[in-house]
This record gives structure tokens, sequence and C-alpha cells, in this order.
């Protein structure tokens, strides 16, 4: 039986989230979440791979793991929530540093804060990492910690813009990074780097120089009238002086970020500021470290994951491009090269020390991420052991193209059921991306093809305009434009999609989620050739939503001040009169980037005009379903609504929420 076909074996698939490569080059760590006992949540391991060997899981806990990396000598970094063992009725809720031995052994725990301990980078005998800390004395960080909970104190009293983020509230922490020594049983001569850095290092991206004298790190800056943008900064670790590396006000520094092997240079993303008429725009920025000077490289390509060639000669990036995500090799002194040729995504870099091979996570929209050895002189790929099983796709997947009415061609990938032909047509589903900015071209857990594929449906997965790597004039030709534009393309491959004879051109539905959903909600109002239409964390009242989501400034930067023309012309609220196709509703009341208020108003609208819906509410999930039982009743839900007015099968109530 495929696991495609009960979503709880679905959601039980253990997936690899991540790879580092060991510095002698021998072996690679990777974090794996899987299913815990109780079927309820899942749990993070650390897991071992020889680079000639079989995998190896490294760690056990309730808490689980996450954040692993390697220390200049072989032991490797995580964080964990775990118990202290040698700290009697230890009972941590917070994410600790821990160590575990090259040589074996159990982990120790090496560094604890009282707001916990996030991100790390390490680089000799320092290690440099991130935490939560509230305002005041640090001494008393604890106490004032538990005075506040036992107190009853949730409040938060803000004096800036943001105050929230995705999924959760912003303070009355602030993240601020430490430095310190690794010994072999603690960190030592811990040290605040930046005392009272407010909201500044607010998601914070940062690497450490190889000689572990300097920190590289992203820094918000606070503009009137709630703006912001970011700049690059360097800190010294043994003082604390910062500097600014590189500032402008055109221009958002952003992560990743990674130094040379020689201490020279910093490689990270630097994007566009937008506005009413500057699309989005990401461009590798490479600068000299110790004057800011920089430049931008590979152009049209938007920077996703780097690191850096052993002589500091070039940067491998991956970045979206065609509807696939390849490795691209950028030298300092000329064009970027396409290194790998295949249809993969791929993240996670590491590049071995001699400089032979890069080490990534390979994935795809038919795969799902598993290690791999890419040769960095040929591209040639070698899949390594996976810590997660290799799996049996119910169907196969096909590319295909059409051309926009602005001569504009538009390529997505059609995911076809096991068994589609001209003699058993398969039941047709357009499932829009969301982002806007972004592109089908990984595999997805959470919004999975496969298991349409596996109930019988044929999915198309397009790259509409707006999509990530097509050019920059892609992006610009959607910009201010959302719906009229996108819905022009969608019409044009779909129609393309259901001219096949092995699709059925009359039992067809859409779906999406975010501004896949807006999409969504648009169709509703712009056509009636869907039979059914399902929306997931959509945006509905453009006005509503640009004033409530959790960063404001930068909706306002494409669609002007609330009330101005363009959310007239681009919020689905005012086709209302015109939607008659059935509507599944879905939305997570702890969304902060497209709010409950969106969902709840969409289905208060649909209710009063006669519009024949449903509503699937999740009281507390965010913008994505992520627990297992949950996303189970996410699939089942679905596939009952698409089944009744697709299929023509009678409403059966999913066994989840019976």
């Amino acid at each position: 039986m495929s696991a495609f076909n009960d979503i709880r074996d679905y959601v039980g698939i253990p997936r690899v989230l991540s790879l580092k490569l060991a510095p002698d080059g021998s072996r690679l760590v990777s974090v794996v979440q899987s299913l815990n006992p109780d079927g309820k949540s899942y749990g993070t391991a650390l897991w071992g791979i020889p680079v000639d060997g079989e995998p190896t899981r490294l760690t056990r806990s309730a808490k689980g793991e996450s954040s692993a990396d390697f220390t200049d000598t072989g032991d490797v970094l995580f964080t964990s929530a775990r118990p202290d063992p040698t700290v009697k009725d230890s009972d941590d809720e917070v994410p600790a540093l821990w160590l575990l031995p090259r040589s074996g052994g159990e982990a120790r725990q090496v560094a604890t804060r009282p707001g916990g301990i996030g991100g790390f980078r390490t680089a000799g005998q320092v290690v440099v990492f991130a935490a939560d800390v509230l305002n005041g004395e640090e001494a008393a960080e604890e106490e004032r910690r538990k005075a506040r909970k036992e107190a009853g104190i949730s409040a938060i009293l803000h004096e800036g813009y943001p105050i929230r983020f995705w999924d959760h509230d912003l303070g009355p922490g602030h993240t601020r990074l430490f430095a310190a020594r690794i010994t072999e049983d603690r960190l030592e001569d811990v040290r605040d780097l930046t005392p009272g850095p407010g909201e500044s290092l607010r998601d914070v991206s940062f690497a450490l120089t190889p000689d572990g004298s300097t920190v590289v790190a992203t820094w918000r800056v606070f503009l009137p009238r709630g703006e912001q943008r970011s700049e690059l900064v360097a800190i010294d670790v043994a003082s604390g002086e910062r500097r600014v590396l590189s500032s402008d006000e055109a221009y958002d520094f952003t992560g990743p970020i990674e130094v040379s092997p020689d201490g020279s240079r910093v490689a990270c993303s630097r994007e566009r500021i937008t506005g009413i008429d500057l699309s989005a725009r990401a461009e590798l920025w490479i600068g000299d470290l110790a004057t800011g000077e920089g430049e931008t490289h590979a152009a049209d390509l938007f920077p996703m994951d780097l690191a850096w060639a052993p002589d500091s000669s070039a940067v491998f990036m991956v970045a979206d491009h065609q509807g696939r995500r390849p490795i691209f090799r950028v030298p300092l002194d000329a064009d970027a090269v396409r290194l790998t040729s295949d249809d993969a995504a791929y993240l996670s870099l590491s590049v071995s020390q001699d400089g032979r091979f890069v080490y990534a996570l390979r994935s795809g929209v038919d795969a799902a991420p598993a290690p791999a050895r890419v040769d960095a002189v040929s591209g040639e790929v070698t899949a390594l052991p996976s810590p997660a099983p290799a799996l049996e796709l119910p169907g196969t997947l096909t590319e295909i193209s059409a051309t926009a009415d602005d001569g504009q061609e538009i390529r997505g990938w059609l995911v076809l059921p096991a068994g589609a032909s001209a003699d058993n047509p398969a039941p047709f589903l357009l499932w829009i991306h969301g982002g806007p900015v972004a592109s089908w071209n990984d595999w997805s857990w959470r919004w999975n093809p496969w298991i349409m594929a596996e109930h019988g449906y044929a999915v198309l997965l397009p790259d509409p305009c707006l999509s990530t790597g097509y050019g920059q004039h892609m992006i610009d030709r959607g910009w201010g434009d959302w719906g009229p534009r996108t819905l022009a393309d969608l019409d044009a491959i779909v129609d393309v999609a259901l001219a096949r004879d092995d699709v059925d051109a009359d039992r067809i539905g859409a779906m999406g989620g975010s501004y896949g959903g807006y999409m969504a909600n648009w169709v509703a109002g712009h056509t009636d050739r869907y039979k059914a239409i399902v929306t997931h964390a959509s945006l509905w009242n453009l006005d509503q939503f640009a004033g409530t989501t959790d960063a404001s400034m930068y909706w306002q930067r494409e669609f002007g001040e609330p009330g101005s023309e363009r959310y007239a012309k681009l919020s689905p609220h005012h086709a209302l009169d015109k939607i008659s196709t059935p509507m599944l509703v879905i939305h997570g009341d702890k969304d902060y980037r497209v709010p409950i208020g969106e969902g709840l108003r969409l289905w208060w609208d649909l209710q009063r005009s006669g519009v024949e819906s449903k509503f699937l509410y999740f009281p507390d999930e965010n913008h994505w379903v992520l627990k297992p039982g949950n996303a189970v009743a996410w699939y089942e839900t679905v596939l009952a609504f698409l089944a009744q007015h697709v299929l023509g099968q009678e409403w059966k109530r999913p066994d989840s929420l019976a």
C-alpha cells in the first residue's frame, strides 16, 4: 500500500531537514524529523552520515535536537530543550547548547540562557550564539522571567512596529549575540556582544570569520512611520565594537551570510526595497570585509543558500531557475555557471576542504530531500545513503508550457496519476503556489501533490507571473497586478493541460494557499470554469489584510497607502457577487502573516451570499498546518470536498472530524 493512500501513513514518513559536513570531510550530520510515539507530534534527532557508509542515529530525547553543526575539532554542537542530567530536578523548557563529542559518549550541556539559545556559529575555539534576553540586569533575568510567570503577566508593552512575526509574538525579550570560548566541558568567558539592541537583531542572520575574531550580522534599522531596512554590520568579538559594513537606503542586506575561508570577503543576499513601481529583486552581494565595498553577482538569481570554495575564489549558490533549484558556481571575476544539470532542487550546501565536492540535500517535486555529493567541477551527482526511506510515487511528473496573451512563456509541472490515459482521463486540479515571489520546484511535505495523485487527480503546478527563476521581467509583469495578470497566465497553461487526452476537462478544481489562496479567491470571483475551489490562509479584503498582517510596511510599499487605487483594483472581496463555485475555506487562528480575520470575513461573506461553502478552522495552527493530526484532517477534508464537487460523489464527513 502506498504511503500516500492513508494520510496517517504519510505524516509518519521521516523527513531529512538539514545537512552539514565535518571539517575533515569524513561524515555529515543531519537533523531528521519523525513522528513521536504518541502519534500526535513530531520529534527530531541527529543522524550521522559517513560519506562512505550507512547512516546511524546519534541522539534520542523526548525534546529533540536541532541546529546541528561541527566544531573545528569534529565535535557536534546542537540545540535542545532536553533536561540536563547533571542538574538535579532539571526540567528545561527552553533550548540550550549541547556538545556531542567526536570520540563518542553522551552529549553534555555547554551553555544555557534563561530565554533559550537560538542559532550559533563556531570557528576555532570561539562560539557565537543568539539568545532571547529581557531588558535590565542580566544577573536577575531568570528571576524576572519567573516573577512574570508567577504573576500571570503575559502583556507586552510595544513602542514600535512590528509586534508579531509569522506565528509568534515579539517581546518582551530581544535577541542578542553572545561570544564564548569552548572548552571540553562548557563554554567559558561568555560575553554579550550586543547589549541593548532593541529589535535590531530580530530574525538575525550571522556568520563568524574563520579566525573567530569578527561576527558579520544583519542589523535592522527602524525608520519613521513603521518602516525599516536591514544593513550589514561587523562586530569585533574581543571588544564588542560594532561598525557598519554596508548600508544602502535602497536595499536590505539579508541572509544567508557566509565569510570566505581567507577571511577577506563576505557573501550575502542584497534585496531591493520595493515600491509602487519597484518590484522585488534579490542578488548575491560580495563585499570586502575591511572596507565594506562590494558588488552584486549572478543577476536575476535569488540566492537561497551559499558556500565558499576553499580557496575563496568562488561562491557556490543555489537559486530558483526554470522550475528547478540548481547549484551555481559564481567566480569572483566571472559570470555564474550552472553546476548541476538535473531537475533537482538543492539546499544545505557544504564544500569539502579539498574543493572536490559539494555536499547538499537534493530534492525535487518528485523526490523528498536526501543527501547527495556533487562533483565541484563536472557537476556529477552521487546519491548518498539517507536516514529516511526512498518513496515510491503513485504517478509520473511531466513538464508543460504555454504562451500567455502577452507572449510570455508560462511553464509548470504536471503530476499525472498512475493509469491516466485517453481511455481513463484523470480529474484535474490547479494548485497555485504561495509567495507570490516563489516557484514550484521542490518537494513539499505541506503541499504535496502526490497525495492527490494517489486519489486519481492530475495536478498542475504552474509558475505564473511573480514566480522566481525566470528573470526579473517575470516578477515585473505581475507587480501591482496580482489578480488580472496572474489569472491570464494561469488560464493559458490550464488550457494546455486540459487539452491533453489523459486529463478530464470537465472535472476540474482549483486550490491554493497564502498568495495561492488569494488567487483561489480571485479565480472564484472571475470565472466559473471550476467545479470546486479550496482556499487556505487566503487574502480576501486587501485593505483589512494590509493593516493587520505582521509586516504591513512591506505590503504597503506595493499597494500604497490604505484606501488607494490598488486596494480597490486587486481585492478579491469586490467580486463576491460573482462567486457561484462551491468553496472550502481553511484558516489557522495563529496565522499572523495572513490573520484569521481574512478567513472569518470570507466565511461570513460566503454565508450571507448563499454560496455553498465549508470552513475548516484550526484554533492552534499558524500559516501552515503542522501537527500530524491536523494534517490528516486537512487532507481528508480537502479530498472529501473535491470528491463531492469535482467527482460528483456524495458528501462524506471525514473520519478525523467525526
